[in-house]
């Protein structure tokens, strides 16, 4: 299938070339407007100075060989050596995306995060977090989905949200919650830079949990640890005692409460009528 070429559209740091099935140009001009503080935004994310060369933005049809090489539920995804990022705008939008404008953000953090690391392994769980952040502001749908994570499973080692991540649609979108949470966690905790300064030491050679040691203070270890000692009871049960189901059964409990309530004064009222009546002493119209 071919593909049109676009200009090259920059923003004041990154410079991205669009490439386009027949069909879909009018979406690439479409994020060719974005807003390029929001680009800038990711590349300041992984803390690059210099974001590197040109970033490919392919938009491909379900023809393609782009779109048949991934699993159908993928609306997006990056070649981060190649510096591609391919979107497939066909697709349904699933979570974590809510628009083709964060598919983009989040794959443009991949390539990035790759460029900031020196080509280094990052972590997958690291790697999601930072481009969820990336596509999208962390807001209360995904912390309803941690919570459902871990209302319906066990809390899960990082090491084992990586693995998520080649399962199943919705254990995927498990471990894009998961990996998420402790992301955001990470970077409110440490500050914004953490993740930057993180990928800082990698690219200048730091394993990755020396890198974390020296940027944290902490061992991956202890701060996986502290992260579901404090998260766990929060996770679990505010969104719970907080629902819409939840608080109609509060509703209902102290209705009927009420109720109870009501019957029993009403049947204290009617005994102290009756024992009035009995012990009243006979009127001027008595009979």
């Amino acid at each position: 299938m071919v593909l049109c070429g676009l200009a090259p559209v920059e923003s004041a740091t990154v410079e991205l070339r669009y490439e386009t099935s027949p069909g879909l140009e009018g979406l690439s001009e479409q994020l060719a407007e974005m807003d390029p503080e929001s680009l800038d935004r990711v590349v300041r994310l992984v803390g690059l100075e210099n974001p590197g060369g040109p970033i490919r933005v392919v938009l491909a049809d379900e023809r393609t060989e782009a779109a048949r090489s991934a699993p159908r539920w993928v609306s997006g995804y990056a070649l981060s050596r190649e510096s591609v990022v391919v979107l497939l705008p066909e697709r349904i939008l699933s979570y974590p995306h809510g628009s083709l404008e964060e598919v983009l953000r989040h794959e443009l953090a991949h390539v990035l995060i790759a460029r900031a690391a020196g080509q280094r392994p990052v972590p997958r769980w690291l790697n999601e977090g930072l481009a969820m952040i990336a596509g999208s502001a962390w807001g209360f749908g995904d912390r309803s989905r941690v919570a459902m994570a871990l209302i319906l499973n066990r809390e899960r080692p990082l090491a084992e949200i990586d693995r998520l991540f080649r399962e199943s649609p919705s254990e995927v979108k498990d471990a894009y919650a998961l990996a998420g949470a402790f992301t955001h966690d990470l970077l409110q905790r440490h500050g914004p830079d953490t993740a930057a300064d993180l990928l800082e030491l990698m690219s200048s050679g730091r394993a990755f949990g020396q890198a974390f040691r020296e940027v944290t203070g902490r061992s991956v270890a202890e701060a996986e640890s502290s992260f579901w000692r404090r998260y766990s009871i929060w996770y679990r049960w505010v969104p719970l005692l907080t629902s819409s189901t939840t608080l109609w059964m509060a509703i209902t409990v102290l209705a009927l409460l009420a109720f109870r309530r009501r019957r029993a004064r009403d049947r204290l009222l009617r005994e102290r009528w009756l024992a009035e009546e009995l012990f009243e002493e006979p009127g001027e119209g008595a009979q």
